[in-house]
């Protein structure tokens, strides 16, 4: 943590002022990743990476997924990401119950890979169409 505090030029902080900050980072990102959803948002974008992170004192694989969508308005804008062990069907119909459950409404189209998981998840939870 000191090297990451040095490197971020905010050397003089104590590690208690450290963790303040990041205690408001994860407060706000909370609040961001739980906001309500209003509207309709027809085309809903799906997209998911694998990042090596440390976790534990080892580095592992970790998958890393976004959902950015337009609304009626088309008004563009990020919904939701996660992070979870990896893009299994389970996690990413995790994820899309927990845009719908803040609200998501009205996706017609699902534009993703081909994951088999993913295609699996949108249909369960959106019966949306799907594109490539």
């Amino acid at each position: 943590v000191d090297d990451l505090v040095k490197a971020m030029g905010a050397g003089g902080m104590s590690k208690s002022q450290v963790s303040r900050l990041c205690g408001e980072i994860d407060e706000r990102v909370n609040a961001f990743l739980t906001r309500p959803l209003e509207g309709t948002w027809p085309y809903l974008w799906l997209d998911a990476t694998c990042l090596k992170v440390r976790e534990g004192g080892r580095i592992i694989s970790r998958a890393v997924i976004v959902a950015v969508a337009v609304n009626e308005d088309g008004k563009r804008e990020v919904l939701g990401v996660a992070t979870g062990p990896s893009e299994a069907e389970t996690f990413w119909t995790d994820f899309l119950r927990s845009l719908a459950d803040c609200g998501l409404r009205g996706v017609k189209l699902v534009i993703a890979d081909d994951h088999k998981g993913l295609r699996a998840a949108a249909r369960r939870v959106f019966n949306a169409s799907q594109q490539r």
